[in-house]
């Protein structure tokens, strides 16, 4: 199939996902509601000592929007397997790594992209100064679109799993440990006022080699799910 045909299919894969999550958006609001509770209760539990707070802001941050990310994954492929849709994009003849990986898209666009979003917000709430907030913001893209991606491969292979929340779980957060761990570090240089080059760097690679062999890991997984 050429370029094309393939940017074609990306985008029908895309956009009757978005039209669908519009029809639930109570699922879709789940995982920045998630994220908004979690960062600013720490401000409430710890007390209002900025200087604590600045501390373990990156930690925070992190752990919270790994485990809103994964809040929503365990649906992702769900529905699509029980009412046929996956095994007719299985059988299309179509190249089913493309479209999983825009699905993977999609979902980043509904759960991710908030995130990256709102993240100003949630510095603001845990005391990180102005200055932090683009490299917050851009870790957050990066690392979000690779826990997307990590998270999709899991749920692919729970999918025929009934109440695989916990094995996806288990699945899934160990593998997304150096994406947390250079996330955090990115936005703790950059409140000390060093380089983020090397995490943000870092974070990229990952990315892009996720998007590179994700597909191939996802489609394969999800072959084995149908079928079996």
């Amino acid at each position: 199939m050429s370029a094309p045909g393939l940017l074609t299919l990306m985008r029908l894969v895309i956009g009757r996902d978005l039209r669908l999550a519009l029809r639930h958006w109570d699922q879709v609001a789940q995982p920045l509601i998630f994220f908004l509770i979690v960062t600013t209760l720490f401000p409430l539990a710890i007390g209002p000592a900025l200087d604590e707070l600045r501390k373990i802001a990156p930690g925070i941050v992190w752990v919270a929007a790994m485990l809103a990310a994964l809040l929503a994954l365990e649906s992702l492929f769900r529905s699509d397997v029980e009412d046929g849709t996956m095994e007719q994009w299985t059988l299309s003849g179509q190249p089913l790594s493309i479209m999983l990986l825009a699905k993977t898209f999609a979902h980043w666009l509904l759960s991710g992209l908030p995130l990256v979003i709102v993240s100003p917000l949630v510095g603001t709430a845990l005391g990180l100064p102005s200055s932090v907030w683009p490299v917050l913001a851009f870790s957050l893209a990066l690392g979000t679109a690779s826990l997307s991606i990590l998270g999709a491969i899991g749920a692919a292979l729970v999918v025929g799993v009934r109440r695989g929340s916990v094995l996806l779980a288990l699945l899934v957060l160990p593998l997304e440990m150096p994406v947390l761990i250079f996330g955090a570090r990115a936005v703790d240089l950059a409140m000390h006022g060093e380089s983020v080059v090397g995490p943000l760097n870092l974070l990229a690679a990952m990315l892009l080699l996720f998007v590179s062999l994700g597909p191939l890991a996802m489609a394969a997984a999800m072959r084995i799910s149908v079928e079996g």
